[in-house]
């Protein structure tokens, strides 16, 4: 148990009273301060009333489903991290809840040893926003677009609005690499901190956003270019035709 650990307060959001006990006593066993939310309407009252640092939240609930609890959250607060918790194996449903400002999501039944990875590598990356904001490049420009990495802002032309978390780690690991190509598994591992062996299409999801934030034609990126079987190339400006792109060096 780590002295970090100690100051996690977890919002879980589980109205399967077998599976939300375990997890509160496993969270609770490593150091995180957990309060439970049975319901959608409980999470979002609790929500309002305590500063949490982490959310877990399942799809289906009752009185509100946690997409409609994801939405309300995200629309107050950008930066905390949502952990969304489903028996949904539909694509679709993955992608919507992504879209509506989830950080991750795990399909149950799920192994309580990733469930604890994965809450570990979300709350080790509430620090980046403080060190992003006191040392390095705050606020990037490429074309039309403008992103403060102090505060998630974002312009691009004239729409305004603002990344979550994730969305500001997966951009700012392409811009920290710009003109090498990036695989799936390097995000995987080094912003997701999990296997980059994992199949997971959560990746692809995450670039289509980024597309859809900053490219002027999401379907016929500038920016954020695929190559094929290798991975994703950050450019800021137009690759120009015959050049060679450099790979990531590990």
């Amino acid at each position: 148990m780590s002295a970090q650990s100690k100051q996690n307060k977890i919002l879980l959001v589980e109205d399967e009273d077998s599976l939300a006990v375990g997890l509160e006593y496993n969270l609770t066993e490593e150091g995180y301060r957990v309060t439970r939310a049975r319901d959608g309407r409980e999470a979002l009252d609790l929500f309002e009333s305590e500063q949490f640092d982490l959310i877990i939240l399942d799809i289906m609930l009752p009185y509100m489903d946690g997409f409609q609890v994801a939405e309300k959250i995200r629309q107050k607060s950008p930066r905390i991290p949502i952990l969304i918790l489903t028996a949904r194996t539909s694509v679709s449903d993955r992608i919507h809840g992504l879209s509506l400002g989830a950080d991750d999501y795990l399909l149950k039944p799920f192994h309580l040893q990733e469930l604890l990875l994965r809450v570990k590598g979300m709350l080790k990356r509430k620090t980046w926003y403080e060190e992003e904001a006191e040392a390095g490049q705050k606020v990037y420009r490429f074309g039309d677009n403008k992103v403060d990495f102090s505060n998630l802002s974002c312009r691009a032309g004239d729409r305004e609005f603002q990344l979550t978390p994730r969305e500001a780690m997966v951009l700012k690991y392409l811009i920290d690499h710009k003109g090498q190509i990036v695989s799936r598994q390097d995000l995987l591992e080094n912003v997701w901190q999990i296997s980059g062996e994992i199949e997971t299409r959560t990746v692809d999801n995450f670039i289509a956003r980024l597309r859809k934030y900053f490219e002027p034609q999401p379907s016929r990126p500038i920016y954020i270019k695929s190559v094929r079987s290798a991975g994703y190339i950050f450019s800021d400006e137009k690759v120009k035709p015959g050049r060679k792109y450099r790979r990531k060096r590990k």
